[in-house]
C-alpha cells in the first residue's frame, strides 16, 4: 500500500519534512493526519435527488383555466402521487438529499408541486410548497395494550393443567388420531372399522 508521503516527489518530501520537524511533528504523524483528512472527506458527495426533478421552467408552461391534464403529463410527466380522495389532484414532490459524514443524510431542498384539476381534466389552480410549508410529524413511542397479552408467572404455569390428553399425542406419534372408523395408524386402512376388521390390503 503506497503512502500519501511516498506519492511526494524527493524534493517536495524533504521540504515537508523540513516543516514537519519544525513543527515537531514525526512522518507517522503526518501520515495520520492525512488519513484521518481523507476519512472525513470520503463523506463528501454530490447531493443525491429523489422524486421528481422539477425546474421551474417546467411548470412555468402550464398556465390555469387553460392547460389540461395531458399538457401537464407531456410537460412534467406522471404525478408523484394524488391526493387520497381526490384523483383530480397530481402532487409532484422533488428533494435533494446531502450525505453528511458519520450522520443520516439531511434534507437540503424540498419542494411540492401541487396541480388541482376539474372534472373535464382542465388546469384550475396551481400551488408550490417548500421545505418551511413542511409540518415536522414525530414518532410516538406509545404502546397500545392487548388485553390477555400480559400473563403472570402463576398463569404460564397453571395455563396447561387440564389440558393434556395422552391419546392425542399417542396418535400424533403413530401417524394418526381416533378417526371416525377407527384407530388410526401408518397404514391407511387399518384399523377397527364400522362392521369388523378393516384392511384394504387383502
Amino acid at each position: 500500500m503506497t503512502s500519501a508521503f511516498s506519492v511526494l516527489r524527493p524534493q517536495r518530501r524533504l521540504h515537508v519534512l523540513r516543516h514537519l520537524r519544525r513543527a515537531g511533528l514525526s512522518r507517522r504523524s503526518w501520515t495520520g493526519i492525512l488519513a484521518g483528512s481523507a476519512l472525513l472527506l470520503s463523506g463528501c458527495a454530490p447531493p443525491i435527488p429523489r422524486g421528481a426533478l422539477i425546474d421551474k421552467e417546467d411548470y412555468s408552461q402550464l398556465t390555469p383555466n387553460t392547460s389540461t391534464q395531458s399538457d401537464a403529463l407531456s410537460t412534467l410527466g406522471s404525478p408523484t402521487t394524488h391526493a387520497t380522495f381526490n384523483d383530480n389532484t397530481w402532487i409532484y414532490v422533488s428533494m435533494t438529499k446531502d450525505l453528511v459524514p458519520l450522520s443520516h443524510p439531511a434534507v437540503d431542498k424540498q419542494q411540492v408541486l401541487v396541480l388541482n384539476f376539474d372534472n373535464g381534466g382542465v388546469l384550475r389552480k396551481m400551488s408550490i410548497l417548500g421545505r418551511h410549508d413542511a409540518i415536522p410529524v414525530r414518532m410516538v413511542n406509545d404502546k397500545t395494550p392487548t388485553p390477555g397479552t400480559q400473563i403472570s408467572v402463576i398463569q404460564e404455569l397453571l395455563g396447561n393443567v387440564g389440558r393434556y390428553n395422552p391419546m392425542s399425542s399417542m396418535g400424533s406419534t403413530f401417524g394418526g388420531g381416533m378417526g371416525g372408523g377407527g384407530m388410526g395408524g401408518p397404514m391407511s386402512g387399518q384399523g377397527t372399522g364400522q362392521g369388523g376388521v378393516g384392511n384394504t390390503m387383502q
